[in-house]
């Protein structure tokens, strides 16, 4: 009987986790330095584009020159022994989140697609692309606007001389994650009036009704990240209301779509 010889190329069971193993640190600690000097930590520095930005829209318009500042607002810390290293995994797997939100939406649209009309889905053609434009373009919007405004304020506001801010690391990364997040979903309004008004449950007369209830709300929210100032507010409510806005105009179109769809149908019946 002839003796079988192992495959030089095959790899045992504990070669597959050590290869698993140092993809997925390759994959973890990728540009950490940049990632968290220069993404994470940027809207910390005084040199930031956008207080450079909202520095001479101040002097313009007259209002106070809270952005002008030329030293650090507060100091970072880690008071948890493995505070560090959680916040690099975490912020890994929310960085990974971010770039893979395109083939996330991918994914969703497979399991959603083969449930649709095939009129619908050649409709919905560019859902993914939309939704991905919209998603980054509001991850940026939290990143160089919300995120600047709230680190500003609350991390130079003190209740007195005697307490100084040291933030600590996973409070700063969770508020520069809630506002990048937040806005990215946020920006998905359209996109979410435009399936909920083809289910039913949203029309423009009911986005109308309750514009003014949004826009108070809108402004509220402003008002509780932003710092205390009308120009601030404004910068960060100006694009929600727009948004608003657009579903009710996507909201309509949609209703007027099948309107006359339900008209083809009942003459061709």
């Amino acid at each position: 009987m002839a003796k079988q010889t192992e495959d030089p190329n095959e790899m045992s069971f504990l070669d597959h986790l050590e290869e698993l193993r140092w993809h997925l640190i390759r994959s973890t600690f990728l540009m950490k330095d940049f990632i968290f000097d220069t993404v994470i930590f940027g809207p910390k520095k005084s040199d930031f584009p956008t207080y450079a930005l909202f520095c001479k829209l101040s002097k313009m318009l007259g209002f106070s020159e809270a952005f002008c500042s030329t030293e650090p607002l507060f100091r970072v810390q880690s008071r948890v022994m493995a505070g560090q290293f959680s916040a690099h995994i975490w912020t890994s797997i929310w960085a990974g989140f971010i770039i893979a939100f395109p083939y996330i939406l991918y994914e969703l649209w497979r399991f959603i697609s083969p449930g649709l009309y095939e009129k619908e889905r050649s409709n919905s053609r560019g859902f993914i692309f939309v939704a991905s434009l919209l998603f980054f373009m509001g991850v940026l919007f939290g990143y160089y606007v919300v995120a600047p405004l709230s680190i500003n304020f609350l991390g130079g506001y003190t209740v007195s001389d005697e307490v100084f801010n040291d933030i600590d690391l996973s409070s700063y990364i969770s508020t520069v994650r809630a506002a990048v997040i937040a806005c990215g979903l946020i920006f998905e309004l359209p996109i979410i009036i435009y399936f909920l008004t083809k289910v039913g449950l949203v029309t423009p007369e009911i986005l109308k009704k309750y514009r003014k209830i949004a826009l108070v709300i809108v402004l509220i929210i402003s008002a509780v990240i932003t710092p205390p100032d009308v120009a601030s507010q404004i910068i960060v409510a100006v694009p929600v209301l727009i948004l608003y806005q657009l579903s009710i105009y996507i909201s309509g179109r949609v209703l007027k779509r099948e309107a006359k769809r339900a008209k083809k149908y009942a003459k061709s019946t």
